[in-house]
């Protein structure tokens, strides 16, 4: 089996938080709410790479109205309570006029989402929102985020699965782990991720 087969290429990364049945039932939540939310309208899903990928395509599979596609690549940095966002590759699709809707695999400090929302408002969208498959709140430095939509509130823990990894490992298995740190090798437990981002991106 596919998991069994990522599992074996490293250490053990710890029990499942969420199944992939869980996972996809909120998905399905999510999918119809939006649906009346941009009844009538067109909505562009943006996605920030990598980890956003998986959640964008089960989101668009559980969209049942008419919606575009595009995705963005951001670099975050932080130290202490301060954070810097580089844009390294943006979008393809003009946004002027269209109902955008970001969606992001995790936010807690929202310094991204910030980041992500001031720069397509200026691009003057008919309207901008967001929709997080995981949410921290209480790890917010920013309140000033688009944040309408969440799939599931989650501790202050280390994920990896559906999407997120750890030096590109764990991305394709179906179901959310949390990391056990204390068993991973060093290489993967430095501060790259111990930031207040620390899913890698």
């Amino acid at each position: 089996m596919l998991a069994d087969r990522l599992a074996a290429e490293g250490p053990p990364i710890g029990d499942v938080y969420l199944s992939r049945g869980e996972i996809e039932q909120r998905v399905l939540e999510l999918g119809a709410e939006l649906a009346g939310a941009y009844a009538g309208r067109e909505p562009l899903l943006v996605a920030p790479l990598k980890s956003s990928a998986v959640f964008l395509t089960d989101l668009s599979r559980a969209l049942p109205i008419p919606h575009g596609i595009d995705f963005l690549e951001l670099a975050a940095y932080s130290s202490g309570r301060s954070g810097a966002v580089k844009l390294l590759k943006d979008l393809d699709t003009p946004v002027v006029g269209r109902h955008v809707l970001v969606v992001e695999d995790v936010v807690d400090t929202g310094l991204t989402l910030n980041f992500l929302a001031r720069t397509l408002a200026l691009r003057d969208p008919a309207s901008l929102s967001a929709v997080s498959l995981l949410d921290r709140p209480y790890r917010r430095l920013v309140e000033d985020v688009p944040l309408d939509y969440v799939g599931f509130t989650v501790p202050d823990e280390l994920f990896a699965g559906y999407g997120l990894g750890l030096d590109e490992r764990w991305r394709a298995l179906p179901d959310l782990h949390v990391v056990a740190v204390e068993e991973l090798p060093g290489h993967l437990t430095g501060d790259s991720y111990r930031s207040p981002r620390r899913e890698a991106a």
